[in-house]
């Protein structure tokens, strides 16, 4: 198909505009740099992901492009890597605000709890961005019905 993007059944085959393919793929790079930042530099790396820089520029460039991308194969890339975020961040953060108050009453087991969701956050993100990207790659929308 000589390079063209395949389209869901569902999507719209209006051509996204040039340059916002690697738009995207940016995006892709920055979430994909939060997290290997993430791996090696913080014990609790699902906070590192949704706190960092590279993760809160690849939300803000999602952000500013996709009313850009409306209509096209491609709008699904910038509404999967905002919920990414956002789903993240909103687990991340609920993840805290429950297990800090049992870590200062002494429950030590919640510690481990808290660093296994953490861990599990971080391999969701992993995911979404793995399958995001290989969509993105292949010319294909993302599954939107997939949180």
């Amino acid at each position: 198909m000589d390079g063209e993007p395949t389209v869901a059944p569902g999507a719209s085959a209006i051509s996204p505009q040039r340059g916002l393919v690697e738009y995207a793929h940016v995006i892709y790079a920055l979430h994909a740099l939060s997290v290997v930042c993430a791996l090696l530099t913080m014990k609790v790396p699902a906070l590192r992901f949704a706190f960092s820089l590279p993760s809160l520029l690849a939300l803000t460039l999602s952000y500013v492009r996709r009313a850009q991308a409306r209509g096209t194969w491609l709008e699904s890339h910038f509404s999967w890597q905002i919920r990414t975020f956002w789903y993240a961040w909103l687990w991340t953060v609920v993840t805290a605000i429950i297990a800090i108050p049992l870590l200062l009453f002494g429950v030590s087991v919640s510690f481990w709890i808290s660093l296994g969701v953490f861990l599990l956050i971080l391999l969701w993100v992993m995911y979404r961005v793995g399958r995001g990207w290989l969509a993105l790659r292949e010319g294909r929308p993302t599954p939107l019905s997939a949180v």
